[in-house]
């Protein structure tokens, strides 16, 4: 048997020895990107928090797209109502009216954006109809709570219901899919929650958000970065990047993409960052995507984004996870400050 002393002096050899340093992942880049035209697309928890980041920042987006959600602060800081109002309805639907005053709640105390800047949003809403997760009548919900924000809905809204598709992202077929064995059923689900049904979702909320592709097919790079300089509890310690080739001298536009539970890379690897189709629209109209990730605890086992109050300090009666104050919420404000601010000359 190893002697102590022995044991831990080749611990702290080893230590040393270790590539770790070396190997760090590169920070996330100030690339001064513009801030006219910032979108935020997530899908189940992604798509909550989506929501979320909206209200909480109406003036920094222009575009919200959400996929198999519900409405904004359908929890209202409480699981049994995540459970019971906000997947299924077995509590009853969520109720519009007690949200609203929620919402005016926050905006006398400062606490999210002003409604004048809410109503220029434009918004696209999707959900499959046989999704069993969340159920298909709580995207309606939020495609009505929307309405009643906007300025001139029938213009700003799009409000999509696909029969037959369950709970996740719907992908089509690019030249590079992800292996067969890899996608969800289509209408069951499950999975890496990458549905194998023939529907690009992706182009479909990103035509609508910014008005179709403008370009020709381009390239780029997927950037796995260090995400610990936004370091909050739910958050994982790596993000990614998508940079399009045009994108690295400033200028262009960003939207940030937010995983839904059981979809970040600690539980499915590159498969959602890679083969959402977002980064094909991205290169071909000059826009880079931010794909932030969530990790997995025992507060939060699949790993979801925080639309319910878990990463908020226990003693809170009343969490702000969906106001400005949210610890999540700044997290991913700051990592969309970091990518507007122009690079320090070197």
């Amino acid at each position: 048997m190893t002697p102590p002393r022995l044991l831990a002096a080749g611990v702290m050899l080893a230590a040393i020895a270790s590539p770790a340093a070396a190997d760090r992942l590169p920070d996330l880049p100030a690339l001064d990107l513009s801030q006219a035209d910032t979108s935020v697309i997530g899908v189940s928890s992604g798509g909550y928090m989506a929501t979320q980041l909206a209200v909480a920042w109406p003036e920094r987006f222009s575009g919200l797209a959400v996929l198999g959600a519900g409405p904004w602060s359908c929890a209202q800081g409480t699981l049994r109502r995540a459970l019971g109002q906000c997947m299924t309805t077995r509590l009853g639907p969520p109720d519009l009216a007690e949200l609203e005053q929620r919402l005016a709640g926050y905006r006398e105390l400062d606490r999210v954006g002003s409604a004048e800047a809410l109503s220029g949003l434009r918004a696209f809403v999707w959900h499959g109809s046989v999704d069993e997760t969340v159920a298909p009548a709580l995207g309606a919900a939020l495609a009505e709570q929307l309405g009643t924000w906007l300025e001139a809905p029938d213009e700003q809204l799009r409000f999509v219901e696909s029969e037959g598709i369950g709970h996740g992202w719907p992908i089509g077929h690019r030249d590079t899919p992800p292996p067969a064995t890899e996608l969800g059923d289509c209408r069951q689900g499950g999975g890496t929650h990458l549905l194998s049904c023939g529907l690009e979702i992706a182009d479909e909320a990103m035509n609508w958000l910014h008005g179709g592709a403008q370009g020709e097919e381009g390239t780029g790079e997927l950037i796995h970065f260090d995400q610990r300089d936004f370091a909050v509890k739910g958050l994982d310690d790596s993000g990614y990047l998508f940079v399009p080739d045009a994108c690295h001298e400033g200028g262009c536009e960003l939207t940030v993409a937010l995983h839904g539970c059981a979809m970040g890379a600690e539980q499915i690897g590159e498969l959602f960052v890679r083969h959402s189709g977002l980064n094909e629209w991205a290169a071909a109209n000059d826009r880079v995507v931010l794909y932030p990730q969530a990790e997995t605890s025992l507060a939060n086992p699949q790993g979801c984004w925080d639309w319910w109050g878990f990463a908020e300090s226990t003693w809170q009666l009343d969490p702000l996870h969906d106001s400005r104050d949210g610890t999540q919420v700044r997290a991913l404000m700051g990592m969309i400050d970091r990518l507007q601010e122009a690079a320090t000359p070197r």
